[in-house]
């Protein structure tokens, strides 16, 4: 990824722990490497395709300036955070605030706390089968649609499937939804399940129906096995209604931990697996 530099910017702030720094204030230097993509400026010359880094850095000053926190590690976080949200060309920024007036009683040159923020890609499984399937499945990807946090980039067909694990139960619509978010994989999980609460989702029997099931089965290339948590999702592969919208719209992203993309796990169910998928409904 290309990468657009800054490199201390001088921002006189009030930030810090001490009265007399919130109070007085101090200077602070800002670095910040923007990753975006600048082919399509630099072989037009235009700037409109690419981002102007003098309105960058009056951004940058405008919101450390605007705002007072505690530690510059919030500082750090508030400001890549504005900066994603504010520039939509870029993908990531590594941000470095340096604090060299800090009130520390011995020689030093400065302190400094660095970062990297950005968008993840992440790949949501989504299913309902109680009520107005297609409704449910549509105020989800709405809500993340909503969701600054979020960027929603395709949705799959809604497709029908039968129920899986043996529970005797409504026929579902199942999909997918790829988004870019802000989140870590365990903040989106609590806000897909926020989601699912507000279309009354209720946890009452494993496998069992449900107005609305949000999971996440890939999140970038992270493999990480928590207590409420794991990516990739530890059953999607066995499951033709998960891996069927997942390849209409992700068919050659790979599984971080088999190597194979979503259209040869696919291949792998239809020979051998389950088949619940009944049809699409768009």
């Amino acid at each position: 990824m290309d990468e657009i530099i800054i490199k201390d910017l001088q921002v006189y702030a009030h930030h810090g722990v001490y009265q007399q720094e919130t109070e007085k204030g101090q200077n602070f230097l800002v670095s910040a490497a923007l990753e975006t993509d600048i082919r399509a400026a630099g072989m037009t010359d235009d700037l409109g395709l690419s981002t102007n880094y003098g309105v960058v850095c009056r951004f940058l000053s405008a919101f450390l300036t605007e705002h007072t926190f505690k530690l510059i590690e919030t500082a750090a976080e508030r400001t890549a955070e504005a900066l994603l949200l504010q520039f939509p060309r870029v993908k990531a920024v590594v941000l470095e605030i340096q604090k060299p007036e800090a009130p520390i009683p011995l020689p030093f040159g400065t302190v400094s706390v660095k970062i990297r923020r950005g968008w993840q890609r992440a790949y949501i499984a989504c299913g309902s089968n109680i009520g107005d399937r297609k409704a449910h499945l549509e105020a989800a990807v709405a809500a993340l649609r909503e969701d600054r946090q979020c960027r929603v980039q395709r949705v799959s067909d809604w497709m029908e499937t039968t129920p899986y694990g043996g529970v005797a139960q409504a026929n579902y619509f199942n999909g997918a939804i790829a988004i870019d978010t802000l989140y870590p994989p365990e903040v989106l999980l609590s806000r897909l399940q926020e989601i699912e609460r507000a279309e009354a989702r209720e946890r009452k029997e494993r496998w069992g129906p449900r107005t609305l099931d949000l999971d996440i089965l890939l999140y970038e290339d992270v493999v990480m096995e928590e207590e409420k948590l794991t990516i990739p999702h530890r059953d999607m592969i066995n499951r033709d209604f998960v891996l069927k919208p997942l390849a209409q719209i992700a068919p050659y992203e790979k599984h971080p931990v088999l190597g194979k993309s979503v259209l040869e796990l696919l291949d792998e169910v239809k020979m051998d697996g389950e088949k619940h998928v009944l049809s699409n409904n768009e």
